[in-house]
């Protein structure tokens, strides 16, 4: 199962999936040049909401479609340290009347 983590550390915000660091996924869109960010609306938690669904589900635009509306509803408000799983990005996709797609070794 996959699992998504963020902190804030001295030396800036680490997020990884699976212990190693999560992509900003730039090549599917680029929101920010500033990286990743939660906890508010914007660009750059918005990149991250993209990050995580396009990790998860690997489409390109419907990463992008639901990236928004993903920031409102989760990215925004998480705290300084979190962690969630495929599970969660799955579910929350499944509320929102957006099927999940088959677990891909996540």
């Amino acid at each position: 199962m996959k699992v998504y983590e963020g902190k804030r550390t001295i030396d800036g915000l680490v997020v990884t999936v699976n212990s190693e660091p999560l992509s900003e996924h730039y090549e599917v869109k680029r929101f920010t040049k500033y990286g990743f960010e939660w906890t508010y609306d914007g660009e750059s938690p918005r990149q991250l909401a993209l990050a995580i669904l396009f990790d998860r589900l690997g489409e390109r635009e419907r990463a992008i479609a639901l990236s928004e509306r993903y920031m409102k509803d989760v990215i925004a408000n998480l705290d300084n340290e979190w962690r969630m799983t495929g599970d969660d990005v799955d579910e929350y996709l499944r509320r929102h009347d957006a099927a999940a797609p088959a677990d891909q070794g996540g």
